[in-house]
């Protein structure tokens, strides 16, 4: 099982995957720690750890918790497994559609994006308007939805008229399935559950601002990539460079110059995927182009 899931990490445009594995391996953690908590009787270990990881409603306790406004988003209540089951559902159909269109990075920085815009408007709502203030000492929020909703609404964006096939309503286009997910937490930013709803507005606010934004050449997300990029090759080993001298040479072009092996042009296939065609270096699009022609 542990071999599977280092596949996972390692399996090209699987972010969607990805992103599911960590929600569950964090659920798992904390409900077999709340689990114990309750038995051996030391809630309060777990509820300080749950605290750390939940975003507070109040300004002033974010304050001291700042990474909470990215951790929320991988915490679901523990208390029922409805709460994860429906959101990673809902985030692997549309990721899906995500992926294929704008490739793996893009649907990783929408996700963080929507987390992101979720958490900015729970807060200034609960710390601005009298009616959610009341309580907001003592709210916390735990929950990917925010980002699912991103990932929902961004697909509709892009895709007002894919057909998802539904049970007993049969062929449903996913613009409507938005429509129906935004009005539910609109009329329900006053319930019980206020908090979380009125993050799902700011996470699909995003989802469809970012979409709109891609389609003018505006790329909200690639601070996001190139952040990974950086953190993902703290972990890469260096390669070993092995330094030799020999009598300098007139260099003259190899005759395959900007011809591409197979294994290179699969490559920067991939790198279309994952990117986009303007990602490539100038060298990049000449082997392609090169290879064309073959």
């Amino acid at each position: 099982m542990f071999d599977e899931f280092k596949n996972a990490f390692q399996r090209h445009n699987n972010g969607h995957v990805q992103l599911i594995i960590i929600n569950v391996v964090v659920f798992g953690v904390l409900a077999v720690l709340s689990f114990f908590s309750k038995l051996f009787d030391f809630t309060s270990i777990y509820e300080a750890i749950h605290a750390q990881l939940a975003i507070p409603a109040l300004l002033a306790t974010f304050i001291t918790r700042p990474w909470t406004i990215i951790t929320y988003a991988f915490v679901h209540d523990v208390s029922g497994i409805l709460h994860i089951l429906f959101n990673m559902l809902v985030f692997y159909w549309f990721a899906k559609l995500i992926i294929e269109y704008l490739g793996n990075d893009k649907l990783i920085a929408l996700y963080f994006l929507g987390a992101l815009a979720g958490a900015v408007v729970y807060l200034i709502v609960f710390n601005t308007i009298p009616f959610y203030s009341l309580h907001n000492s003592i709210i916390r929020m735990v929950g990917a939805s925010a980002a699912v909703y991103a990932v929902l609404v961004a697909a509709a964006t892009l895709l007002p008229d894919y057909t998802f096939f539904l049970l007993f309503l049969g062929p449903v286009k996913i613009k409507y399935i938005a429509l129906i997910y935004i009005v539910i937490s609109f009329l329900g930013s006053v319930g019980e559950n206020a908090g979380g709803n009125v993050a799902h507005l700011g996470g699909a606010l995003m989802g469809y601002v970012y979409v709109k934004q891609l389609q003018a050449g505006v790329n909200w997300g690639s601070w996001i990539t190139s952040l990974l990029d950086w953190a993902r090759g703290l972990f890469k080993p260096s390669p070993k460079v092995k330094i030799t001298y020999r009598k300098s040479e007139p260099k003259k072009p190899p005759s395959n110059f900007n011809k591409a092996t197979q294994a290179e042009i699969d490559v920067i296939l991939d790198k279309i995927s994952d990117r986009g065609y303007e990602s490539l270096t100038k060298e990049e699009k000449e082997k392609l182009f090169n290879a064309s022609k073959k």
